[in-house]
């Protein structure tokens, strides 16, 4: 239970998170002051765009327009008809649509928002980048502001200024669906790699935001990745210390980097849904932070206080905690009855009228702030770098920099002349390689865009001698993802024997949210089954793991002289891994999350140092060792790399100082390549049973073979505290090591530092 006494909704403020501009805020007052209470409680609902589709889910059906608009007026619309993606001009024409009638009938304009999760996925022509989880594998900050950038861009270009995106829960439950959506599961990584997402999709200026630009949805506030059950949607408990300590740090990040509107936790946090949870929403975020954006519910979730958690006894109750706890915009796709409970409920006083007011301020606040008003229309034709070849380069070079080598016993790079057999499920499948929210919710890409290479089509285009057989196949329907049809083995192993080398490309079709439970983290017996017989053959296997998650692979590991895990890198992942598997390139990716090795051992590389123990020591002799299949960080490359002159620019230090760290990294290969360094510090003694380390710092540098380069880091003494039992961060005297690449220094703080703020 989240205790008042530790974290008050009173707790001392900042400045605020994104500086006010009066004239934004003369125009939201000016709006707000002739509206009718129809009509604030209209704004304060968003539909789906089924509400208003006709007979043929293609089009929007005049009479339906009229009611959620004209009638209800309704302040927002989300999603695609019929789950699928449009052309850029549908989606354009669908939009300009909905805004006629909106400023015809209310004079406020509507709001459309789409989810983008890599790239423009909802429009037809629109530039597909690697899924989060891949962008994190990369470890280069780059490549989030390139997608953030093209999102933007072409999202814009089809009318829609609003993206649900970027998602930031971290990923620290393999056995949740939605894992590959975050960008791994240290808070370090996922708030670097979200900010600049933020930034490249809303640009430099919160306040007034242009035609190349669109608002963010960061998601989902917060502890969604971590589900007890490990099942979407379902509740976690989460300890105080961490929720603000780690959970928080992504957006935290992202609400001071500008970011307009949050969507919200769909589950629960230590029994209280976060839909109501009055203290996180506005305590933590409106209140301490001095946030004016504003916080969206998730699909329905409004309806689930009462249909679900059982804390609200019906709608209107349910609809009433919401906005009391610090809603402002229900995401109601099916009923615009909620505008009527609203009215009920403003007019019963259960809401008052203050806090609608606010809510309406806070979505007027986000229209204003994207030009809506002056240009609630714009030429969608002026967008010249729509799927320019620049974001084909972008996503591809993030592909390269992401796909990770975890094992390889010389086989790789592949010769030239060696006959290569390609089998497995993931083969020849362009849904699998780009996962959810690929075109359909579900992911659909084959359909879509038949133009770009599946694995074995872009091994074929490499290597001379290649040849195929599934072995095993999935079953293409959107919802039976975990289906597959193993009876192909047989001829998979028949046609591989004529083969030098085997490439076994398996892991998952591609999933999204609660579709993607699941009860067993192993990877499908069938495709287990295909790799233990074709090791039979004595042929060398290259294991491609294509997957949203680390399916677990720890009895058929053995049998592979290498793995490469592609995870979902997107349209043009499968000529990335051709480059990389024949060496025209260099492996750099690393994890960002543990591939843990067995059911009952799912690690975070974080784990308190109580976990495990190197020695007997202590009062217990007992078996606590993290057995993992590889570490967060891994990652093989096809040189070397050697850390030298690790340096630390004290030796003490104390809050307010920063330490500047600098390491040496030596190409000692015969091939240029890229390294992530990463920088990881370790609290040796503290009044919580620390962290064993945590990363705080990171950085990608080429290096031609024989070249060294000196890569710096500062580190604020602040990134070193904790939040301690009492819910205050704290930096603690004592030791601490510095570490990268194997290296270590010790570093003391002289004095201890607790802040009387909720955040440092």
């Amino acid at each position: 239970m989240l205790t008042a006494t530790v974290l008050s909704c009173n707790s001392p403020k900042t400045s605020p998170a994104i500086p006010a501009d009066k004239a934004v805020e003369a125009k939201v007052e000016s709006v707000l002051s002739k509206m009718t209470l129809e009509e604030k409680a209209g704004q304060l609902v968003q539909l789906n765009i089924s509400t208003l589709e006709d007979e043929t889910h293609e089009a929007i059906d005049p009479a339906k327009l009229d009611k959620i608009i004209g009638e209800y007026k309704v302040g927002s619309i989300l999603n695609v008809m019929h789950d699928a993606a449009h052309s850029r001009e549908h989606t354009a024409a669908m939009v300009r649509q909905i805004q006629e009638k909106s400023m015809e009938a209310i004079g406020i304009p509507c709001i459309y928002g789409l989810d983008m999760i890599h790239g423009a996925s909802y429009i037809n022509e629109g530039s597909l980048y690697p899924q989060e989880i891949n962008l994190g594998a990369t470890f280069n900050r780059r490549f989030a502001r390139q997608m953030g950038a093209a999102m933007a861009y072409e999202t814009r270009a089809a009318q829609v200024p609003w993206v649900f995106s970027p998602v930031m829960d971290l990923g620290r439950d393999p056995r949740w669906p939605r894992i590959w959506e975050s960008f791994g599961e240290d808070p370090y990584l996922q708030a670097e790699m979200a900010r600049e997402e933020t930034l490249a999709l809303q640009g430099s200026d919160p306040n007034h935001i242009d035609l190349e630009h669109v608002a963010v949805s960061i998601k989902h506030f917060m502890g969604y990745g971590v589900p007890a059950s490990g099942k979407d949607r379902t509740p976690a408990y989460i300890a105080e210390n961490d929720l603000r300590e780690k959970f928080f740090a992504p957006f935290l990040e992202c609400f001071r980097a500008g970011a307009l509107t949050a969507m919200v936790n769909s589950a629960s946090i230590n029994g209280i849904p976060t839909h109501a949870n009055a203290l996180l929403l506005t305590g933590w975020v409106k209140e301490q932070l001095g946030w004016d954006g504003m916080l969206v519910t998730d699909w329905a979730d409004i309806d689930n206080l009462y249909v679900r958690d059982h804390v609200a006894a019906d709608k209107k109750e349910a609809v009433a905690m919401g906005i009391n706890a610090g809603i402002d915009m229900i995401m109601d796709p099916y009923d615009p009855e909620c505008c009527t409970a609203i009215i009920e409920l403003v007019k019963e006083g259960r809401i008052s009228e203050e806090r609608l007011d606010d809510a309406v301020r806070r979505v007027l606040r986000l229209k204003v702030r994207l030009g809506l008003f002056d240009h609630p229309l714009w030429e969608e034709h002026a967008y010249p770098r729509f799927a320019a070849p620049e974001y084909a380069r972008e996503s591809y070079e993030a592909a390269l920099e992401s796909e990770v080598l975890l094992k390889n016993n010389g086989i790789l790079p592949l010769p030239e002349h060696k006959k290569i057999f390609v089998t497995g499920p993931n083969a020849n499948s362009l849904r699998a390689l780009n996962g959810g929210w690929s075109y359909r919710w579900q992911g659909a890409a084959d359909e879509y865009v038949p133009q770009y290479n599946t694995i074995v089509e872009a091994l074929k285009a490499r290597f001379p001698y290649v040849t195929y057989e599934p072995g095993v196949v999935y079953d293409e329907a959107p919802m039976a993802w975990e289906k597959e049809d193993a009876t192909g083995i047989a001829k998979a192993v028949a046609a591989a024997r004529g083969a030098d080398v085997i490439v076994a490309c398996v892991g998952e079709n591609s999933y999204c949210e609660t579709p993607g439970n699941m009860d067993d983290l192993n990877l499908s017996a069938g495709q287990k089954k295909l790799v233990r017989e074709l090791s039979a053959l004595g042929k060398p296997i290259v294991l491609v793991l294509n997957e949203g998650r680390p399916r677990l692979i720890g009895d058929i590991e053995p049998l592979a002289a290498a793995v490469v895990d592609v995870m979902l890198p997107s349209n043009y992942g499968a000529d990335a891994l051709a480059a990389l598997l024949s060496g025209d390139e260099n492996f750099s990716g690393k994890l960002p999350f543990t591939y843990s090795k067995h059911i009952n051992a799912l690690h975070t590389y974080d784990y308190k140092v109580s976990e495990h123990r190197e020695t007997m020591e202590g009062s217990y002799n007992y078996d606590a060792v993290m057995d993992v299949q590889w570490p967060f960080g891994f990652g093989l490359s096809y040189t070397t790399f050697a850390y030298s002159n690790l340096q630390v620019s004290a030796s003490e230090f104390k809050e307010g100082d920063v330490l500047e760290v600098s390491v040496d990294v030596t190409n000692t290969g015969k091939r240029a390549g890229k390294e992530a360094v990463l920088l990881y510090s370790s609290d040796l003694v503290a009044s919580l049973i620390p962290d064993v380390k945590r990363l705080r710092g990171f950085d990608k540098v080429a290096l031609e073979p024989g070249e060294t380069k000196c890569v710096r880091f500062e580190l604020p003494a602040s990134a070193l505290a904790f939040v301690g039992a009492d819910g205050r961060w704290r930096l603690e005297a004592g030791d601490f090591r510095i570490s990268c690449g194997g290296l270590g220094v010790m570093v003391r703080c002289t004095e201890t530092k607790v802040w009387d703020t909720p955040n440092r």
